[in-house]
C-alpha cells in the first residue's frame, strides 16, 4: 500500500469554488467596511455584508489584522496599477508625474483604514513601497528627459514627498479634509524646471525604500 492510498480525498471542485467565492466576498466587503469605518470596525459587520457566517470568515482569516493586511495590500497594489497606467497613457511627462501623485493620494484620502495604517504601521508593505519607488523613478526620468523637472531633484526626493503629503492626509483627514491638495500643489510647483536656484545637498541617511 502506498502513501497515496492513505491520503485524504481531494476536495470536490464545487467545494473549492465555494471557498474561493466566500474568500472573495469577504475581501470585497472588508475593503468597503474598512474604508468607511477604519480598522476598528467589528468583524461581524464584515461577515454580514459578505453574506458568510463568522466561522467561515475566521477559517479564511483567523484574525482581523490578517484580513486588514490582505485588504490593504490588494488595495495599494490596485491603486498603484491604476495610477501608473494613467501616467503611462499621458503624453505630457510633467502631467504624468503630478497626476500620479494626485490620483494616488486622492484614493488614499478616501479610505479611512489606509489613513490609519500610515499612523500605525507607516503605510504599505515593503513590496508596495519598492514598486512605488520604481514607478516614481520612471516618471522622474521622463521629466528629466523632457527638461521639465528642476535640476538636482532625485527619485528619493519625490518618494519622500509622497510620504510627507501622505502624512498631511493623515493629520488633516478629520479637521481639514482635502487641504493636502494645497500642500501637494505648492510642493509640485517647486519641482518645476522654472525654478533654477540650486537645491541644498541631500543629507546622509537611510534609504527611503528600506
Amino acid at each position: 500500500m502506498t502513501l497515496a492510498d492513505h491520503a485524504a480525498p481531494a476536495p470536490r471542485p464545487g467545494r473549492r469554488a465555494d471557498a474561493e467565492r466566500n474568500r472573495a466576498a469577504i475581501i470585497k466587503a472588508a475593503g468597503e467596511v474598512f474604508a468607511e469605518c477604519g480598522g476598528g470596525v467589528d468583524v461581524r459587520e464584515i461577515a454580514r455584508r459578505s453574506g458568510v457566517g463568522m466561522g467561515t470568515l475566521y477559517r479564511h482569516f483567523p484574525t482581523k489584522d490578517a484580513l486588514l493586511v490582505t485588504v490593504l495590500e490588494r488595495q495599494f497594489d490596485a491603486w498603484l496599477t491604476d495610477a501608473y497606467q494613467w501616467a503611462v497613457a499621458t503624453e505630457d511627462p510633467w502631467r504624468a508625474l503630478t497626476g500620479f501623485f494626485e490620483q494616488l493620494l486622492d484614493t488614499q484620502a478616501g479610505n479611512r483604514a489606509v489613513v490609519e495604517s500610515f499612523a500605525t504601521t507607516g503605510g504599505p508593505s515593503d513590496a508596495c513601497v519598492q514598486r512605488c519607488y520604481a514607478i516614481i523613478d520612471e516618471l522622474r526620468t521622463r521629466c528629466v528627459d523632457a527638461g521639465v523637472l528642476r535640476s538636482g531633484v532625485t527619485t528619493e526626493d519625490l518618494f519622500l514627498l509622497s510620504g510627507s503629503v501622505s502624512q498631511a492626509v493623515l493629520t488633516t483627514a478629520d479637521s481639514h479634509p482635502g487641504k493636502w491638495r494645497r500642500l501637494l500643489r505648492i510642493s509640485l510647483d517647486g519641482l518645476s524646471s522654472r525654478n533654477t536656484e540650486p537645491l541644498p545637498e541631500p543629507g546622509v541617511g537611510t534609504d527611503a525604500r528600506v
